[in-house]
């Protein structure tokens, strides 16, 4: 599945080419994330409680390896063990959220503490990014409402779009790409 260019003369993918190729435009991290997509979700698997934690921290990973590829430095060591350092820091990020997180009791009741003062800035980036989602695709558009405002796992996302997991996952990628080109571009 290599690119032109990016395949040695023994005929396997060059990783410091691919990474490089995917430095210098972000549509080439697909290549990476289809190679380390299997071994990094095996890492985060076993090491969180669910499969639908394991499904979000290993999206969380790829999504912070696409945004820091860029300052990524080659010191000849294979990139996969950049990508489970990454997994290692969603993971322990997850664990102190989840320690902060009450569970949820629909009966109770949940009031507005008076101190806190609204943070009218979150409100603007939040509605910013709303109308950068109505500007994708409408099948973008129901993969990044489905797996981030529900929470919907891959696979729950493709049954109900009768896609292939494979295919709302590049669906999931090129939209995000996307929004992270146009949010730089409103300073979102």
């Amino acid at each position: 599945m290599g690119e032109a260019g990016l395949t040695a003369p023994g005929g396997e993918p060059d990783e410091q080419r691919l990474v490089a190729a995917a430095q210098k435009d972000p549509a080439c991290f697909g290549e990476l994330y289809e190679r380390h997509f299997v071994r990094v979700y095996a890492y985060v698997s076993r090491r969180v409680a669910s499969r639908d934690a394991a499904e979000d921290v290993t999206s969380e990973v790829f999504h912070r390896a696409l945004a820091g590829i860029g300052a990524y430095e080659w010191k000849g060591i294979p990139f996969a063990a950049w990508l489970f350092r990454i997994a290692a820091h969603a993971i322990a990020d997850r664990g102190r959220r989840s320690g902060r997180e009450r569970p949820y009791d629909g009966d109770a009741e949940v009031e507005p503490d008076p101190s806190d003062p609204p943070d009218y800035e979150e409100a603007e980036r939040a509605a910013a990014v709303q109308r950068l989602i109505a500007e994708l695709p409408s099948d973008q558009q129901r993969v990044i409402r489905m797996r981030f405002a529900e929470e919907r796992p891959i696979r729950e996302v493709a049954a109900a779009l009768g896609r292939s997991e494979g295919a709302v996952k590049q669906l999931q990628f090129r939209a995000l790409e996307t929004l992270r080109e146009r949010a730089r571009g409103e300073d979102v």
